[in-house]
């Protein structure tokens, strides 16, 4: 079948305005929209300008009257033996109980909310009763350290936070009110109340006057028969604020508005991703993160497909066939994932044998985003699955893809290594150092034209200035996406790492991410990262770290030989990669990103700080044993 794509994105240049008021006749509005676009409004104009709407109701409402028997949510958690599936009717009842208890708890339109809970159910229910009633969620990843949750309760200011008892790893508890009653000891602004969901694994300590019972609050609510209606707000009021780090330490609130967002995530669902209602969407990711904001809960939701909460990981819950059983038995049609998810299972089952216990006929695509797709990973994948498998690229600043293979629209031919060409609502450009564009091939700085599409962020919380300074002051009239790459002769994007992972080797600009693609390649290699160490001679030299797949019975030594060796006939001596190092493990983000930064500054003996992140501190300490007299 021929794409679409090339007159879709032709349709949207000629006229980018009647393109988004087409996608958004898929969203009930309660008023529509006096300007689609506004250039006059923020920092680069706003979306949908005077409209109002709910974006609970277009995910819960008019889906409980359309299709109230349906299954909304599959919650499978592994990790506790625990399944349960809620209609949309069900789901619409839990909402609007909640949503009362937090009206009841002096909530307002406006008011903003902290989420702080594990991958159940109830995380999604509190997003959406807070969608509900207007209130502004931010999601806080359940388990982040006491002192990072404190800096958000300080900059969002929340009148409430909704929080579990616990979240369940594969082996321990990881008990969250202590952290939380800490965090909130911490903070200056101190919320009024916390709703507390006690988990049967642990009961914690109640405070009374601030902590209520959510169970027996919403119990209540029910009994009185009391459900909160949906409350009308602007198409350019906030829906939600979600903390990306910051590079001065001050997290950064990343600001989503109602209308732009429900109109991106719709068209997105259905030309992006392949998805039609009552068909079951599976992004394997938490709702702390972006992924889980954008594509557990909100757009397939929108368009009535069947979302899944996974509580669980892609191996040990209970082995690497996990991923293949949830397919198999809830009949998922697209799986979206971290790569690091998919490295994750190939070096425990190198030969996909797990896979051959389960039927996966239903399923259509593997999707994967969140870092660099290695072209080794995907080529495994496709191997294995053998259904499309497709890198897309976006980032949470912008909620949804930049770039991306459209499968609803006809997929593109896959390039490995490129996420493919811009969506609609992108002007993808590279730049060089001067602001200038650049030709085919030429690798140089990412930026977006002005004015980002709907759903992208129109500022940050309360730092309208610090928006503008980080992501449109480098280049006027761009939008600074800080990742370095370049777009090939057929208008393919190649991202090669953020602008700080290229690096100056005796005067060559290099990327990191093209040497990683050639470890990746050795046969032995699960997973990879390259850094550029500090270099008295060259300014910079890369530092390769592998780590080598379940049962490869190779000396490390040698596979570092091979290695050293690999970079050199690939990429040639211009890289002058000459340190190779095995390690078990790499330090990463409770989201699979590799921690290269804290890499690179124990590698140059600076002085460095534990990310809030960071999934396990003790790998940390390996790295620096691992480099002592390597560099």
């Amino acid at each position: 079948m021929q794409s679409r794509y090339p007159e879709t994105y032709a349709q949207w240049k000629a006229n980018p305005q009647a393109f988004w008021a087409k996608a958004a006749k898929a969203v009930d509005w309660i008023k529509p929209a006096d300007a689609i676009f506004d250039p006059d409004q923020g920092a680069y104009g706003r979306w949908f300008v005077g409209a109002e709407c709910n974006t609970c109701w277009n995910a819960v409402d008019r889906h409980a009257a359309m299709r109230p028997n349906q299954a909304a949510l599959i919650y499978d958690s592994p990790v506790t033996g625990t399944k349960r599936t809620l209609s949309y009717a069900e789901l619409k009842t839990e909402v609007a109980a909640l949503a009362a208890v937090i009206q009841d708890l002096g909530v307002r339109k406006g008011d903003r909310v902290i989420v702080y809970m594990p991958m159940i159910p109830e995380a999604v229910i509190a997003m959406l009763a807070c969608a509900r009633i207007g209130a502004i969620h931010s999601v806080v990843f359940g388990g982040f350290a006491a002192k990072e949750l404190a800096t958000r309760l300080d900059d969002a200011t929340p009148k409430l936070v909704l929080a579990a008892s616990c979240g369940i790893e594969p082996n321990r508890v990881v008990t969250y009110k202590p952290l939380l009653d800490e965090a909130i000891a911490l903070a200056s602004n101190k919320p009024e109340s916390v709703l507390l969901l006690q988990r049967p694994q642990c009961e914690a300590a109640m405070q009374p006057g601030r902590d209520h019972d959510w169970t027996a609050a919403v119990s209540a609510a029910k009994a009185a028969g009391r459900l909160a209606d949906c409350v009308p707000v602007l198409a350019t009021d906030p829906l939600y604020v979600l903390y990306t780090s910051g590079t001065t330490g001050k997290p950064k609130g990343v600001v989503r508005d109602n209308g732009g967002h429900m109109v991106a995530l719709a068209w997105s669902m259905n030309n992006l991703y392949g998805m039609q209602p009552g068909e079951v969407f599976w992004a394997a990711s938490d709702v702390g993160w972006v992924v889980g904001h954008s594509y557990i809960v909100y757009a397939p939701l929108l368009i009535g497909c069947t979302t899944v909460i996974y509580e669980g990981k892609p191996v040990g819950t209970p082995d690497p066939g996990a991923f293949w059983r949830m397919i198999a038995e809830h009949d998922i049609k697209v799986l979206f994932t971290a790569p690091t998810a998919f490295r994750a299972i190939r070096k425990e089952d190198p030969k996909a044998e797990h896979l051959a216990r389960y039927d996966l006929g239903g399923f259509r695509a593997l999707f994967l985003a969140g870092e660099r797709a290695d072209p080794d990973t995907v080529q495994w994948a496709e191997e294995i699955l053998k259904v499309p498998v497709i890198d897309h690229w976006w980032q949470t600043e912008t909620g949804w893809a930049i770039v991306g293979n459209p499968l609803g629209l006809g997929a593109l031919p896959v390039k490995h290594g490129s996420p493919t060409v811009p969506m609609p609502g992108y002007d993808v450009q590279i730049l060089d150092e001067g602001g200038r564009q650049v030709g085919p091939n030429t690798m140089g700085s990412i930026v977006v034209k002005l004015p980002l599409p709907p759903g992208c962020l129109p500022t940050l919380w309360h730092a309208d200035d610090r928006f503008k300074e980080g992501y449109l002051s480098a280049y006027p009239g761009y939008y600074n996406t800080s990742d370095a790459g370049f777009v090939d002769q057929d208008g393919y994007l190649f991202i090669m790492g953020r602008t700080d992972d290229i690096i100056n080797v005796a005067g060559h600009r290099l990327s990191t991410g093209g040497m990683e693609e050639v470890l990746a390649s050795h046969p032995d290699v699960a997973e990879c990262a390259v850094i550029g160490v500090k270099d008295a001679l060259k300014g910079e030299q890369p530092c390769g770290f592998v780590v080598l797949k379940a049962g490869a019975n190779r000396s490390p030594l040698d596979v570092e030989k091979e290695i050293v060796k690999l970079v050199r006939d690939k990429i040639g001596p211009v890289a002058a990669f000459k340190i190779a190092i095995t390690v078990n493990r790499l330090p990463k983000t409770r989201s699979g990103k590799i921690l290269r930064g804290t890499m690179k500054k124990i590698a140059d003996g600076d002085s460095w700080s534990m990310p809030a992140t960071i999934d396990d501190p003790a790998v940390l300490d390996e790295i620096a044993a691992a480099l002592q007299g390597k560099v």
